[in-house]
């Protein structure tokens, strides 16, 4: 079988804003908006209480993502819902009011593409809310209610609120807010469908799929594809399956997905013990700790795991909405930090900035790592240039968008590869260790043209490089790394 995915995907940098925090703009047709009590901007994030971003303040900042490089936007959940998350789905084609409306959404849409953005949304289709219409009519009409077959009623009463008593449904992780559709019906299924369809023919340019492997049942995600694709063959349909994805990645389902395996096995090498292992509860354990051998195997199973077309389109991460900000879980060092963003912007696949990383925003584990995007005086300026630097060495050369992967070089605490594609060639060589070192390398293994051309010219970080008649021999300062082309 032929595996196509998105073309523009294995290009492009993407940058996952979180609504609530980013941006705020008061249009004046919406001066209703500033008399809603909200959060501190910069106090520290909750559970339940609204910083009050919204799309119009998105718009705002267009000319700030463009002059960063971001070619792609992916937002956290945007349709209308009682949390500040909006995982909590009310209404899947009514933008949140909050955030301003389908108005704001249109704006936004129209004028990110005119500026050369692609927008994905994120789609929560296993489970709705316990204030989405469908459910809510079962909780108001009991048995009587037309709905009953939507979701997957076990006994009566339901306790939708009421802890104490059994919830009586079957609900995502057993938490009774989030109300599981019954994918089975085939009206569930059509009215999924259909919700996907919609917003593609708005003009979205994909779908970011929450929790997509608790939907069990047969060929659903195989039909959203065909049915995705016929209305644009080149959306970007990413799951969010934080394990191996293989089943998922067949090239009939997903076009990619969140790529945590790599973020784990790259902060476990980077971070190792020094990771702050109490900002990392849950699913994301980046841990226990690699070093450059260990982490050469994991990524070289990684590679292997995935055909090349699927690997060119797996959105890569260090840190999401979920977890931990990386400069938190490395405790603040953002020596490593730069180290681990050096192989972010380095790796096959399509790189995903979180919200204020780019700044040096910091966070623990959920809902801290959502705090309000500072204003600039806050902005951690060396960590904003060389996230600058990194994505325009990337968007200016192939190779490090597409070319193959290949591991020169992974003992102790140095880590080196090659990214080749023709003529380009690029070998990236960083050491994590607290003194200078000096290697040399002495196979190149299915990439002779390295030793022909001999890589010299350093357009990224510092060391110093030395060409014999069949080694290279790199010296590398303590603690950062560097880029070598061709001259």
């Amino acid at each position: 079988m032929l595996i196509q995915t998105p073309d523009w995907v294995k290009h492009a940098v993407f940058y996952q804003i979180y609504p609530d925090a980013f941006a705020r703009s008061i249009p004046s047709h919406q001066q209703w908006l500033l008399d809603i009590p909200l959060e501190n901007w910069d106090a520290s994030p909750t559970y339940q209480g609204y910083k009050g971003g919204n799309l119009w303040g998105v718009i705002d900042k267009l000319d700030y993502l463009q002059d960063l490089g971001v070619t792609a936007l992916y937002f956290t959940p945007i349709f209308r819902s009682a949390s500040n998350h909006r995982y909590h789905t009310h209404d899947y084609y009514q933008i949140d009011p909050l955030l301003g409306g389908n108005k704001a959404f249109d704006i936004l849409l129209k004028t990110a593409h005119e500026r050369g953005f692609k927008v994905v949304l994120d789609g929560v289709f296993n489970h709705a809310s316990r204030g989405f219409f469908f459910f809510n009519d079962i909780l108001e009409n009991g048995p009587n209610s037309p709905w009953l077959d939507w979701f997957k009623i076990e006994g009566w009463p339901l306790s939708a609120y009421d802890g104490s008593l059994p919830a009586n449904y079957v609900s995502w992780i057993d938490y009774r807010a989030l109300p599981q559709f019954n994918h089975d019906n085939p009206a569930v299924r059509e009215y999924i469908m259909q919700v996907g369809e919609y917003w593609l023919k708005q003009g979205i340019d994909g779908w970011r799929l929450d929790v997509p492997d608790c939907i069990k049942t047969p060929g659903f995600w195989q039909e959203f594809r065909q049915r995705v694709k016929a209305i644009n063959p080149d959306a970007y349909i990413v799951g969010e399956i934080a394990f191996d994805a293989t089943q998922w990645l067949d090239g009939k389902q997903f076009d990619g997905v969140m790529n945590y395996p790599f973020g784990r096995a790259t902060i476990a090498f980077i971070v190792g013990d020094r990771l702050d292992k109490t900002a990392v509860p849950g699913f994301y354990k980046p841990y226990p700790a690699l070093d450059a051998a260990d982490y050469a195997t994991e990524i070289n199973q990684l590679l292997k795991r995935h055909p090349w077309e699927i690997q060119l389109t797996q959105l890569n991460l260090l840190d999401s909405h979920d977890t931990a900000r990386l400069i938190t879980m490395a405790g603040g060092d953002h020596n490593l930090v730069k180290l681990a963003t050096l192989l972010l912007f380095t790796f096959p696949g399509t790189p995903n900035i979180f919200y204020g990383d780019e700044i040096g925003l910091e966070g623990s584990h959920d809902p801290d790592c959502r705090y309000g995007f500072p204003s600039p005086e806050n902005w951690n300026q060396e960590v904003l240039s060389y996230h600058r630097k990194l994505i325009q060495l990337r968007q200016k050369y192939t190779a490090l968008r597409t070319g193959e992967y290949h591991t020169l070089y992974a003992q102790g605490n140095i880590y080196s590869f090659a990214r080749i594609l023709d003529n380009q060639i690029f070998i990236i060589a960083l050491n994590k260790g607290e003194k200078a070192n000096n290697i040399k390398v002495t196979e190149f293994e299915n990439c002779q043209s390295i030793l022909a051309l001999q890589p010299s010219q350093v357009v990224y970080g510092e060391g110093t490089i030395e060409w014999g008649q069949d080694y290279l021999s790199l010296t590398i300062p303590s603690r950062s790394g560097l880029i070598i082309t061709i001259n």
